[in-house]
């Protein structure tokens, strides 16, 4: 008898944003016939493209700055591009004009609160197949109100200001300019 079992179990990949107002997302990464798929760079322009901007458009937000992680598709020459076509100087990113430095302990909501909150809080309710997982992740993300992220962006410019005090005397000053 013979039993085939999956080398990799099947997994979801989900993008959101997070800002002092609210989440925009999740975004679910799917190819045509709805199937999960990873991210390359073409896949993150066409979600920048076809779902971010067009979100953003929906929120009166000013003088946005937008941060993301060194991934290589986050950083390819064209991504980078398209966000600074977007963003303009307020965009803080590998090879971006505010370039974040690598393996940043830790510094961003997204790193220090949100996965970590939204896994905890997915994961308690044990989803059983994708589409359970899918719906527990837009519905813990749909219950995470606004005062929360307020506290989460207030704890973050905490953050920053420690990093900066801390370190003026040991690094160069640019390094955590904004």
């Amino acid at each position: 008898m013979y039993v085939e079992t999956p080398l990799h179990p099947e997994k979801l990949t989900v993008w959101y944003a997070l800002w002092a107002g609210g989440i925009i997302g999740p975004y679910f990464f799917k190819n045509d016939e709805g199937h999960s798929v990873t991210v390359n760079g073409d896949r993150y322009r066409a979600m920048i493209t076809n779902f971010f901007i067009p979100e953003l458009n929906n929120h009166d937000v000013q003088e946005l700055w937008f941060q993301q992680d060194g991934t290589t598709c986050h950083t390819a020459r064209a991504t980078i591009d398209l966000l600074k076509d977007t963003f303009g100087d307020r965009l803080i990113s590998r090879f971006g004009p505010v370039n974040w430095p690598p393996r940043s302990c830790d510094l961003t909501p997204l790193d220090y609160f949100l996965w970590g909150y939204v896994k905890s809080m997915v994961y308690a309710d044990k989803p059983q197949t994708l589409d359970h997982l899918e719906d527990s992740i837009r519905r813990v993300i749909a219950d995470i109100r606004p005062q929360m992220l307020e506290k989460v962006i207030e704890n973050w410019t905490s953050r920053l200001d420690y990093i900066r005090a801390s370190h003026d005397s040991h690094m160069p000053e640019i390094i955590f300019k904004m």
